[in-house]
């Protein structure tokens, strides 16, 4: 694996970024992939059998990205709601690609059971630059709480908001990849004027539970259903997953809430964040994207199995 710099080459180390470094910043990205032909076209496809809605659209310059959300068709009030997001990091391609692959192939299973909600690429900017930020230089995943900065959190969560009280399940699909060592980590140092404190990356599949209110039987599951699709990720000689403590097997516990991440932004009872590591040998893309759709199915039967 690569390591990071010595020095972030924007800004000054200590100084946290201002304008100047957050114009210099976005003048280096570039465009490396399509949303519109390869998530919207994909969406696009899912009309015929599911209900899809703009709920935003996003205005960069120039760009502009309307945020699309799928449902069930047969939608019932009475039911409960699972939420499932990806690409709220738009780099981190599995999260999208899985939850696409879950809606096409799985999401009629559940019809007359859960209403299901999708927002496959909630940052679309970021998914075509592959990168963690949005165009602000703003990490959307710390912005789901009031007054958000990211309009990519907003707009979610204006969706969202009328069904909060409802959302049984919220899965969030992310991937931690080498670059969040050698790009995003150093970057988030720089701009923020901090130290660069270099960490290692899991090699493989973990989740991310709510430290808040813990559902360790709820993790487990999702643990065992994916690892026969991928591998599950060991802890470090210190007992850690990615500077956290590894409070069971393949599970790293955060304040969902506190911390403004995406899986915190309901009440719902049973909340995780699955992280995929996409560049190990022993992983491809189809597994990846699997491992997602079968951690979404794994949560849904679950919590249906255990709702109260």
């Amino acid at each position: 694996m690569n390591t990071a710099p010595a020095t972030y080459p924007i800004g000054t180390p200590g100084t946290p970024w201002g304008e100047e470094e957050r114009a210099e910043w976005l003048s280096r990205q570039t465009r490396h992939r399509s949303y519109e032909s390869e998530v919207l076209s994909a969406i696009g496809r899912l009309s015929p059998r599911f209900d899809v809605q703009e709920y935003g659209r996003l205005e960069y310059g120039s760009d502009v990205y309307p945020l699309m959300a799928i449902r069930s068709r047969e939608w019932h009030e009475d039911l409960p709601v699972v939420l499932v997001t990806g690409g709220v990091h738009g780099y981190e391609t599995s999260g999208v690609h899985g939850a696409l692959q879950f809606i096409d192939q799985h999401g009629a299973d559940y019809a007359g059971r859960v209403n299901v909600l999708v927002a496959p690429c909630v940052s679309p900017w970021g998914y075509e630059r592959i990168h963690r930020w949005n165009a602000n230089a703003i990490d959307p995943n710390r912005s789901f709480h009031d007054d958000s900065p990211a309009e990519e959190a907003a707009a979610l969560m204006r969706l969202v908001a009328p069904l909060r009280d409802r959302v049984l399940l919220h899965i969030d699909l992310h991937e931690t990849t080498d670059t969040d060592e050698t790009e995003f980590r150093p970057a988030l140092a720089a701009r923020d004027g901090k130290p660069f404190e270099p960490g290692g990356i899991p090699d493989g599949f973990y989740l991310v539970d709510d430290s808040e209110n813990p559902q360790p039987e709820f993790q487990q599951a999702l643990i065992e259903a994916v690892e026969p699709v991928t591998h599950i990720a060991p802890a470090d000689d210190k007992g850690e997953l990615f500077g956290s403590p590894m409070v069971a097997r393949g599970v790293i516990q955060y304040p969902l809430q506190k911390l403004g991440l995406c899986a915190g932004m309901t009440d719902a009872r049973y909340r995780t964040t699955t992280e995929v590591y996409p560049d190990s040998p022993r992983a491809t893309p189809e597994q990846c994207n699997t491992a997602q759709a079968v951690a979404v199915c794994a949560a849904i039967d679950y919590a249906l199995a255990h709702r109260q």
